[in-house]
């Protein structure tokens, strides 16, 4: 059976998911989403699009629009919490690794996704509720009732993922016991104040906060936090929950005027708890694949969490094209072999929160990444 006849069921529409639908659409793979969700929605969230995942996001053709809505920062900058000591600096043109260093809206970059993505692809108020993996196909069921029958299924469900706990059985998410704060907010509540040309995290004792612009006009800033708080706190839908401003205005007391400022005109924010998970054993049980999160959710720390799910999905891709839509379970754990090793070195440092804190470090093993074009380890 050729990739043109090969139908594949992608759970969750999230960056992972629509990259997914789009790499795996450019190899002839029928593709459709499901999403628990009713709609998309502008939830208030920067991300930032590192040269690895650009690669990856200018093949699937978003590139250009993305660069018309989005700030180009100058530079990664990192400075001393209270007195704005530069820690370390690395500037960010766009031939030091191939591709821009791009910071915008969540929102812009999921339209930007869905927009090479056909209508009717896309599949909203579709709760999974299980899984039936036969010889030769799999059947999905849906909380409404309704089922569908495939060749293989992506599970891009994130952090919560139903398909992983199929797939490994059940697990819980780590909380170390860490909190972030997050918002967007127009940048006329600043009242001129300028936070210059690049993203800047401040570096405090045992707490930190990343602060850029979203968009080309500089008109949205963001901002978001890491702080101590009990493990207890947890929330059942963390990117909808509500924070406490003058909470987050006190943990942040004695840091630097810029960052107090940012704070001062903040007129709301979100609170989620940090979650992550050890790697894996495997992302894969026959015509089921993990991705994204699912697989391997990682502290927010070097902003990698929705670029390695991009990544995933170039690689899938070329594992499946690889096999030309024949051996799927080879495939996947093709992907597999290819994707973890570099997936557990980047949690294992995102976890520890050390990632151009100071000192020399080698970034191009991260930035310098080319998902298309990385030779493929054999499995």
């Amino acid at each position: 059976m050729s990739s043109s006849q090969r139908s594949i069921a992608i759970v969750g529409a999230g960056m992972g998911g629509l990259a997914a639908a789009a790499t795996l659409r450019g190899i002839g793979m029928q593709v459709e989403i499901y999403e628990q969700a009713a709609r998309f929605e502008r939830i208030g969230a920067g991300i930032q699009m590192m040269p690895n995942s650009m690669k990856v996001l200018r093949r699937i053709g978003v590139e250009e629009p993305l660069r018309k809505t989005s700030f180009e920062p100058h530079s990664h900058l990192n400075r001393a919490w209270d007195t704005g000591k530069v820690l370390k600096e690395l500037p960010m043109p766009e031939d030091l690794f191939g591709a821009p260093y791009l910071c915008m809206h969540r929102a812009d970059l999921t339209n930007a996704l869905a927009s090479v993505i056909p209508q009717g692809t896309i599949h909203f108020n579709k709760k999974l509720v299980g899984l039936d993996e036969g010889a030769a196909n799999v059947t999905l069921t849906f909380e409404d009732g309704t089922t569908a029958v495939v060749d293989a299924v992506v599970g891009a469900d994130g952090v919560h993922s139903l398909v992983r706990e199929l797939v490994v059985g059940p697990d819980e998410p780590i909380h170390k016991g860490r909190i972030a704060y997050r918002a967007v907010f127009s940048t006329e509540r600043l009242r001129g104040k300028d936070l210059g040309p690049s993203r800047t995290k401040w570096w405090g004792i045992d707490r930190h906060i990343v602060i850029y612009y979203v968009t080309s006009n500089r008109g949205e800033i963001y901002f978001v936090t890491s702080v101590p708080e009990s493990a207890d706190w947890l929330t059942p839908e963390s990117w909808s929950a509500k924070g406490d401003v003058k909470e987050l205005r006190g943990a942040y007391e004695g840091f630097h005027p810029d960052v107090r400022a940012v704070l001062a005109a903040c007129p709301d924010c979100h609170k989620w708890a940090i979650l992550e998970r050890e790697p894996l054993p495997r992302w894969s049980d026959g015509r089921v694949v993990l991705l994204g999160d699912s697989c391997h959710p990682m502290t927010p720390y070097m902003a990698q969490g929705a670029a390695t799910a991009i990544e995933d999905a170039a690689v899938l891709a070329r594992c499946l094209e690889a096999v030309e839509g024949e051996d799927l379970v080879s495939a996947f754990r093709l992907y597999e072999a290819n994707r973890k090793p570099r997936t557990a070195k980047i949690q294992a440092i995102s976890s520890a929160n050390t990632w151009m804190q100071g000192g020399d470090q080698d970034t191009s093993w991260l930035y310098g990444y080319d998902a298309w074009n990385v030779p493929l380890e054999t499995a």
